[in-house]
């Protein structure tokens, strides 16, 4: 029996005194001895949290005791081991970087397709289908047919989409666009910023792809590949099986097996993907904190090296995707 409960959670909404929430959040998440990340903005909050099921409700409770967050909603996954060595809760302009000011994401999000409609909608030949993820999760799996707009961060999109709507874009002169993510939240955002410039029909995955991959029979899926999470699963598949994908601890990049038998493969100090991106002392860094982590594992104990920092997981969104959440 799983001993952790995993909370993914998001919503917009305006809390223009975020700053004066986050001490008693943090205070309460490790008086109930929850770990994890929470973010607090202006535009609301975003994270994803592990602990007992009771300290989990606990937290939850006390953020719905908040009117402007009574109708929070969170996705839950279990574990055998915690997934997170800290709790922070931190103050931050938006809960997922977009780099849009003033964009009012609560207001202005397209419309939510349910995973069993999806299908229907990204098949439809007049809608063009965009997947909002970046280039490195998009690179293990997407839906067939999506356009990938070969982002490096979230704060690309904006750029993407002015370059697309002129002369020869993929978006120019489409008014219908379907897009997609992790667990749901930079949809929200990038569908509201569509709709500000002026697209009127513009639909968006409810629950993300991992609801569509928790809840679409695998026989009757348009998916292909993995699902990358942002946290130690690395990927998941149908029914949210986890992937055989692993992590490279220098770059934080998905490793196929492929990846793994390449000569530039090093564990916990170089892959394909990243072998000729950093300096000697860099990578004698690497070395040891890999040696630590192997001399750990002899002991049969944990290592903090050794598991998925969220924050160093390079244009990353949190929650975007966790244990079945956000991204």
């Amino acid at each position: 029996m799983a001993t952790f409960t995993i909370a993914a959670l998001y919503k917009f909404v305006d809390l223009p005194d975020y700053e004066s929430l986050q001490q008693p959040l943090l205070a309460l998440c490790n008086a109930q001895q929850v770990k994890g990340t929470l973010l607090l903005a202006r535009e609301g909050i975003n994270g994803t949290i592990a602990g007992s099921a009771q300290g989990i409700a606990a937290v939850l409770a006390y953020l719905r005791g908040d009117p402007r967050l009574r109708t929070l909603e969170h996705k839950e996954s279990w574990s055998d081991e915690m997934p997170f060595y800290r709790m922070k809760v931190k103050l931050k302009r938006e809960i997922v970087t977009m780099g849009v000011p003033d964009l009012d994401a609560q207001r202005l999000a397209g419309a939510y397709v349910a995973p069993q409609e999806w299908n229907a909608l990204i098949q439809d030949p007049d809608v063009v289908v965009v997947d909002v993820r970046n280039d490195y999760e998009v690179s293990i799996g997407s839906f067939s047919g999506a356009v990938n707009p070969h982002t490096a961060s979230f704060s690309e999109f904006p750029d993407w989409v002015r370059e697309q709507a002129a002369e020869g874009g993929v978006l120019e002169k489409k008014r219908k666009v379907a897009m997609f993510c992790t667990g749901g939240i930079r949809c929200e955002k990038s569908t509201a910023y569509l709709r500000s410039q002026g697209y009127d029909e513009v639909y968006h995955l409810q629950g993300g792809i991992l609801k569509y991959l928790e809840t679409v029979p695998a026989e009757e899926s348009l998916w292909q590949g993995q699902c990358f999470v942002f946290d130690e699963r690395v990927s998941v598949g149908h029914g949210l099986e986890p992937g055989e994908y692993e992590l490279c601890r220098a770059c934080r990049l998905p490793l196929s097996a492929a990846d793994k038998a390449s000569e530039h493969y090093l564990e916990g100090i170089s892959c394909p993907h990243c072998h000729d991106q950093h300096t000697e002392e860099q990578k004698r860094r690497f070395a040891e904190r890999q040696k630590q982590v192997e001399l750990a594992r002899q002991r049969r104990q944990r290592h903090i090296g050794a598991r998925l920092d969220r924050d160093a997981v390079k244009g990353a969104s949190l929650a975007g995707h966790g244990g079945s959440g956000g991204g």
